[in-house]
């Protein structure tokens, strides 16, 4: 917030050759995300330093923020044209080719855009700004919801309208989408208040102009409006409660318009060329989103598996969300994430505990329904054995198989009971119809995959290849097997059920629910039994070496097929993101990396070591040579030479070129043809007559043998991220950790996405640990995640690292805690707090550390996942109980403490203005900064 330093006026003057209107504009919170266009990337329009002022029922002020225009740039090249297209043909229908163009003009050191039309009588439009090259060709466009033109009553055919805008960049657009609109901002004003019209009060003379006032206000508390104020009797003579008050006209945007006529106090101005036979008779001023200090949240991370109730059974379920929803906003949090929630049976054991290994992308895990919740009428044996299984699985972690299988069992004798009633229900009967896209495929490959005793859908003979007309035949009533169909509907019926109303207890107490969309799906999974043409089946998607594992990682998946994808706009993706939406408000995109450029493996890989970026531009052999190289077999396959094989074995050399090699010619080596994969060498290692020879070397060898075998990006994320982020109203973050090409973090930027930030894991070069303070904004900033050790774990298991964290981060030259008490961890979690990042995010555990009593736990149990290890049981549960934890008040507290002395938002604080800030704005409006 930077103080007032100049008092502003409305002016309106005539002139021999122009009409000026110079505009002031009092306003109430906003944040400082708004930005102009310029040539240089700064201003669209120019129309003023404007202010804005919220007054309450009372005539209180809520706040006043001034920013100078020129320092808010959210463009970093050079602009050739602005245009505006629309829905009118007056705004090109749409073909921005045939849009309004802009017209600059030098106003002291800036350089103003504005577009002037002849418009008919009930004009109106939609429209949106558009960066243009000079052939018109769009190479930016704004982000958020289209805009719409609206004119007063009164304006007659022929006249001309000036339009002054506000470019709309993708951070500003955050603040409409579902996250805030619907949760955070839920209960303000702007979603009880009645749509109001903001026409002419009175008619227009032969030289009127009109000026219209437009505000974006998503943030405004509840009991204010807008108005308009200046040094003009008609504005209010600075009082606001005497000012132009604007009209609220819906979607967050408030209006009003103004007939000028009379001069008054400087400032910026906007000419208007009145010697032009047809001069401006609208004006519309455009001052985008409201302007304050950065809004910043706060939230919570843990597992869905891992959350512990005195409810569940043996795993977290999603009616315990409710609970950690309360916990939550005792805490001060805005935000609960989870990781993903799709089932993953398509093992049948606890491999299957994976949760970024999908068996389908749209169907909920079965492991996280509440069998209780079932019916209301479960018989006493039924619940005699719920009792007894929620004491059997009541265990320290997750008992992955046994959960799932007792959890199904018991549903089975409940679904025995009930199937007619539910099925026949008409909420039922709606459900089916709008899933059965993928509900029946889903079923009927649940069947297939049980009848067959695996998911390898191509193991299944003539349902190897699905069609429509198999898919009908297997699902059709009447056949054997059809309560098994039915089965697999109701179990889906529930799980959407139960986590519809814990989503909904989470929106009502203003806490966003934020998901995770895994990169890949399982390559033996509903979506690539349907959908074969979208994967490459024949390659496993990773990640190079990076922080996680030296040896990179081999996931498994198969990659996309973008370009099929791209047929249909990426109808798969777009579905995905729909159902996802019935839930959350918020997601993860994991790996975001992966739409810019993915690891690609060979399907015979077994670490991430031979991969390849892809997209990727090959070389021509012509262009090869033209670069004077001509060995092309030390580029196309493994170059092996008796020096390397010397250097990299010593003296064991001839047993490894003995038994692994070829000589194709003198002192140059091939792998054998039962040995040149990593799987057939890991084969051939333990299973050849010779192991006898290498058994206490195995693990250097197979490494050492791997060894051997070992702007293009931002045009493919802009193909598919932004078809992503407009097919849902949610808030997206991408996980951007790990090797990040340059021009990964500017494609977020633009299209408003959110990265991620662990202080282990800085993306700054030449540092080791992160500088939470020097977080930019948009971005989520967490101490650890479940890809990594926990906060505790962190700390205790390398005295090296602890020493130079204590003394380069906490700035101590003394002996660190061997331990990571309450104390380090207050430290480091409030340095999270305190960063300028637009959400800190913490996992639970973290949190916990805050208190001793809950560190007894050894701090290695607590990791979630271990990257390097690819058959990783994902089991962790919290060892306290949701009851528990809302019955500590004294954590609950140290937690909020934190939060609110860190300035972050929290549940109750956007109902009202905060008496500090009524103040600030009163010193402000009467210009004593």
């Amino acid at each position: 917030m930077r103080s007032l330093s100049t008092a502003a006026g409305l002016r309106v003057r005539r002139r021999r050759r122009a009409f000026v209107v110079v505009a002031v504009v009092v306003l109430i919170h906003g944040s400082p995300l708004s930005s102009f266009l310029t040539a240089t990337g700064k201003e669209l329009a120019n129309f003023g330093a404007l202010f804005f002022v919220p007054v309450g029922r009372n005539g209180e002020f809520g706040g006043i923020f001034r920013e100078e225009i020129s320092e808010y740039s959210n463009l970093d090249f050079q602009i050739t044209s602005l245009l505006i297209a629309g829905s009118e043909l007056a705004l090109g229908s749409w073909n921005v080719k045939q849009g309004l163009a802009l017209s600059p003009v030098h106003q002291g050191n800036e350089l103003v855009w504005s577009g002037r039309v002849s418009v008919a009588t009930g004009f109106t439009s939609e429209y949106n700004n558009y960066v243009v090259d000079d052939n018109k060709n769009v190479l930016r466009s704004e982000s958020g919801e289209k805009r719409k033109l609206v004119l007063p009553e009164g304006i007659q055919d022929g006249d001309v309208i000036e339009i002054h805008d506000w470019w709309q960049d993708a951070s500003e657009a955050l603040f409409l989408r579902s996250a805030f609109k619907n949760v955070i901002f839920n209960g303000t004003e702007n979603a009880k208040r009645e749509v109001q019209s903001a026409s002419l009060n009175k008619s227009l003379d032969a030289e009127d102009t009109v000026v219209q006032f437009i505000i974006s206000c998503p943030r405004l508390g509840a009991g204010f409006t807008v108005v308009v104020t200046g040094s003009n009797p008609q504005l209010g003579n600075w009082r606001a409660q005497d000012g132009l008050k604007l009209n609220y006209v819906g979607d967050s945007i408030w209006k009003a318009n103004w007939v000028s006529s009379l001069e008054f106090g400087p400032n910026r101005e906007v000419d208007l060329d009145l010697s032009s036979s047809k001069p401006s008779r609208y004006v519309l001023l455009s001052d985008g989103a409201l302007r304050e200090s950065p809004w910043r949240g706060a939230g919570v991370a843990v597992p869905m598996f891992s959350i512990r109730s005195s409810e569940d059974l043996g795993v977290g379920e999603f009616l315990d969300l409710k609970l950690l929803v309360d916990w939550a906003v005792n805490s001060g949090f805005h935000l609960v994430q989870l990781l993903p929630i799709n089932d993953t049976s398509v093992h049948g054991m606890w491999w299957d505990s994976y949760p970024y290994s999908s068996l389908s992308v749209f169907a909920l895990h079965p492991l996280y329904l509440r069998v209780q919740a079932l019916s209301d009428a479960i018989p006493g044996d039924v619940k005699d054995g719920i009792s007894q299984a929620k004491k059997q699985l009541d265990q320290k972690d997750v008992d992955y198989e046994a959960a799932l299988a007792t959890k199904l069992s018991i549903a089975r004798k409940i679904f025995k009971l009930e199937k007619d009633k539910v099925l026949n229900s008409s909420s039922f009967k709606q459900f089916l119809s709008e899933n059965e896209e993928w509900l029946k495929p889903y079923a009927a490959f649940c069947f297939l995959r049980d009848f067959f005793e695996t998911s390898d859908h191509s193991q299944w003979g003539r349902f190897s290849q699905f069609s429509k007309e198999k898919l009908d035949k297997i699902v059709s009533e009447g056949t054997l097997h059809h309560d098994i169909i039915c089965f697999h509907y109701y179990i889906q019926y529930h799980l959407h059920m139960q986590l519809s109303e814990s989503a909904a207890y989470a929106r009502k107490k203003k806490v966003i629910l934020k998901g995770d969309l895994p990169i890949g799906v399982d390559r033996n999974s509903v979506d690539t039994w349907v959908y074969p043409t979208l994967f490459r089946m024949n390659t496993a998607t990773g990640a190079p070496p990076d922080y996680f594992d030296k040896n990179g990682q081999n996931w498994g998946f198969p990659t996309y097929n973008w370009e099929e994808m791209s047929k249909d706009n990426y109808g798969w993706w777009r579905a995905r993101l729909t159902q996802m939406a019935k839930y959350f408000t918020a997601y993860r995109i994991d790996h975001i990396l992966g739409f810019f450029r993915i690891w690609e493996l060979p399907d015979h890989a077994a670490t991430g070591l031979v991969g390849k970026f892809r997209p990727s531009i090959a070389l021509s052999q012509e262009e090869l040579l033209g670069e004077g190289l001509w060995d092309f077999d030390r580029m196309s396959r493994p170059y092996i030479r008796q020096e390397i094989l010397e250097e990299k074995f010593g003296s064991f050399w001839t047993v490894i070129a003995a038994n692994f090699l070829n000589e194709y010619n003198k002192q140059c080596y091939e792998f054998q043809e039962d040995c040149n994969t990593e799987k057939r060498i890991i084969a051939k290692l333990k299973t050849s007559s010779e192991r006898s020879l290498w058994l206490e070397k195995e693990d250097s060898i197979w490494r050492g043998l791997f060894d051997l075998i070992q702007n293009l990006w931002r045009q493919n994320a802009l193909k598919t991220l932004p078809v992503l982020l407009n097919s849902s109203d949610m808030l997206a973050c991408g996980e951007d950790l790990g090797l990040i090409p340059a021009c990964v973090h500017p494609v977020m930027q633009e299209l408003g996405l959110i990265g991620l930030r662990i202080q282990r894991m800085p993306s700054e070069p030449n540092l080791e640990f992160g500088i939470p303070s020097q977080y930019s904004y948009m971005t989520v900033c967490a101490p650890s995640c479940h890809d990594c050790s926990t906060l505790r774990a962190w700390w205790e298991e390398d005295e090296g690292r602890r020493s130079r964290f204590y003394k380069t981060v906490v700035g101590s030259d003394d002996e660190p805690p061997s331990r990571c008490t309450p104390e380090v961890v207050h430290f480091i979690v409030q340095q999270h707090f305190d960063a300028p990042s637009m959400w800190a995010i913490f996992p639970l555990q973290d949190l916990l550390a805050l208190k001793d009593k809950y560190t007894t736990r050894p701090a290695q149990e607590e990791t979630i996942n271990d990257p390097t290890h690819p058959k990783h049981y994902w089991r962790f549960r919290v060892h306290v109980t949701l009851e528990s934890l809302l019955d500590d008040k004294d954590i609950q507290a140290t937690i909020k403490d934190l939060v609110t002395s860190s300035g972050r938002s929290f549940p109750g604080k956007e109902d009202g203005v905060e008496e500090s800030e009524v103040k600030l704005a009163q010193v402000q409006l009467n210009g004593k900064a």
